[in-house]
């Protein structure tokens, strides 16, 4: 094939994929996920059903779709946030703040891979290695920027055995206050979600602060 050719049809695929998962994106947020056909996704996304099958075999297959630029999407928060700090605990810190604001900013987005470990399973090999992808990127960056701390002296060496549990623990710890008071907050719209959250930032940033 021309490789003007084919790259244009390559791009072409790849504007309709997105498209498709533009429409689901609406669909879902407006309808639910359970409430939304293929049919209602094929006539936002202005394709016919049949086209539709040809890039997606289901309704879950767009679903992990939207889960891989959920992903993509908190990879590239977390990677502005290390950038924009100096010091290792500073840039855990912003990492920190992009979590929150990605919960708050892509609600959808936060829901998509609260939900992601569940059905992983299920995806196919490519959408398999691109999830697993953007987690161990997650991952990487945090664990990149505990060394750091270790390395600058910001960080206690005494406290942090190891930089990927810490990782893990960091990360847990923030996402199960998230989710706290994102179920606190569908009770009474009084609940102190956003200054629990910082005080919990506070306290895990001192767990690991060098003294």
């Amino acid at each position: 094939m021309n490789e003007p050719l084919k790259s244009r049809r390559e791009r072409e695929k790849q504007a309709r994929y997105e498209a498709i998962l533009d429409a689901a994106e609406r669909v879902f947020s407006e309808k639910g996920y359970e409430r939304t056909s293929m049919d209602d996704i094929a006539r936002v996304a202005s394709l016919s059903r049949a086209l539709l099958y040809v890039y997606f075999k289901d309704k879950a297959a767009i679903q992990r779709g939207i889960m891989l630029r959920a992903g993509q999407s908190l990879v590239a928060r977390f990677e502005n946030a290390r950038r924009a700090a100096d010091s290792g605990l500073a840039q855990i810190r912003a990492m920190g703040e992009a979590y929150y604001r990605f919960y708050l900013e892509e609600p959808d987005y936060f829901s998509a891979l609260t939900t992601a470990a569940t059905v992983i399973g299920e995806a196919d090999e490519d959408q398999t290695r691109e999830m697993l992808c953007s987690k161990n990127e997650l991952m990487t960056l945090m664990t990149a920027a505990i060394h750091t701390g270790l390395e600058d002296g910001t960080m206690s060496r005494e406290r942090i055995s190891s930089p990927a549990y810490t990782a893990l623990y960091l990360r847990g710890a923030l996402h199960g206050v998230i989710m706290l008071c994102q179920a606190e907050t569908t009770q009474t719209s009084s609940f102190p979600a956003d200054a629990l959250i910082r005080h919990t930032m506070d306290m895990l940033t001192r767990s690991i602060a060098s003294q």
